[in-house]
């Protein structure tokens, strides 16, 4: 670089005294003149040509931030973006008006105010954030990973303003939401797990849920080739079943994994043979559990198991008396011949 003061000759009489603008940005490795720069906006860097050498790293990209995608075979406007992403769960973008502090006792300020509450657009948005806010905040509660709550607010956004659904409360349709949301997500909860929730009760939530479980068929019916997020194929609409409760209820009890393993054949031999049909899944896994911890000499007490699960000890007890006449078929022969388990060591209750 040429050095930042000199002492240019202007003229004859005329002498300029001070910096000199003329700097010449040049690669102290190359000293190729002149210089071979390229400018890359991306990472902010001015490196040479030549060698890659990094001669300059705070490159501020002055270009214009507008990037048009025209087509000449459309004659409509060209799409361009600025500002934020759009927000799918809301119907329209983020962009809005927002109304500056004017004081209250002003006629002025009366008048905006007043026009701007009777914004139709802005108070259904501000309806959908209030009601996604309150399905965040339910699931975080009971520890829900996101992909649940995306998919209850998509769920929520679908039907909330259905006609089936008025004069159902908000609480019913948001909790049946998120339960249809478990559902795609392969989240096993049950009803009463739900209800345990949102405090809506499970009854409430069957015909809640059925109601909008229809409605999202006569949607998927009516626009076969439009992408819904939700299609009807992907949504779980069989019960839930009692091996996808079993590991989650087996953790909450700090079960080993022999146990939780145990549990989770039980269960499958459960339900090829028949044994406990006609029982919800809750009652299935807290029983199979119960009949786990006992094959492999585990003392979990019914109680310990009713307060994670659910069930009341009584119907663990009476369901087990009725496995325990099965035990032969249930407990897999390679726990027998492994000498892990003995039949006559099972205890009858």
């Amino acid at each position: 670089m040429s050095p930042t003061g000199s002492t240019i000759q202007l003229a004859q009489d005329e002498v300029y005294v001070g910096p000199n603008l003329n700097v010449t940005l040049t690669c102290p490795e190359c000293k190729i003149f002149p210089p071979d720069l390229i400018e890359r906006f991306s990472e902010g860097d001015i490196v040479c040509g030549s060698c890659g050498l990094v001669l300059s790293d705070r490159v501020v990209d002055t270009r214009s931030e507008w990037r048009t995608f025209s087509n000449d075979d459309q004659n409509g406007d060209d799409p361009s973006r600025v500002g934020d992403a759009g927000n799918p769960l809301l119907d329209t973008e983020d962009l809005s008006t927002m109304i500056s502090y004017v004081p209250e006792n002003t006629r002025v300020g009366r008048e905006l105010n007043r026009a701007h509450s009777k914004s139709l657009v802005d108070k259904k948005d501000n309806a959908l954030a209030a009601a996604y806010a309150k399905i965040s905040q339910m699931c975080d509660g009971y520890q829900l990973p996101k992909i649940v709550q995306d998919g209850a607010k998509e769920v929520y956004k679908m039907v909330y303003d259905e006609k089936p659904l008025r004069g159902k409360s908000q609480e019913s349709i948001m909790a049946a939401s998120i339960f249809i949301g478990c559902r795609k997500a392969k989240v096993a909860r049950s009803f009463k797990e739900i209800w345990a929730l949102t405090n809506v009760p499970r009854k409430e939530i069957g015909k809640v849920f059925k109601i909008m479980d229809k409605v999202i068929r006569e949607k998927n019916a009516a626009n076969p080739n439009a992408a819904l997020y939700l299609s009807h194929d992907n949504i779980q609409t069989t019960q839930t079943s009692a091996e996808d409760l079993i590991r989650r209820f087996c953790s909450h009890l700090g079960l080993n994994a022999q146990v939780t393993n145990g549990a989770e054949y039980i269960a499958r031999r459960c339900k090829d043979l028949g044994v406990l049909g006609g029982r919800s899944p809750t009652t299935v896994a807290a029983t199979t559990i119960y009949m786990a911890s006992l094959v492999f000499g585990v003392d979990v007490p019914p109680t310990k198991i009713s307060d994670k699960t659910g069930v009341s000890d009584g119907t663990i007890k009476s369901s087990y008396k009725v496995m325990y006449e099965e035990r032969e078929k249930l407990v897999d022969p390679y726990w027998i011949e492994s000498g892990k388990v003995k039949l006559d060591r099972i205890p009858r209750s």
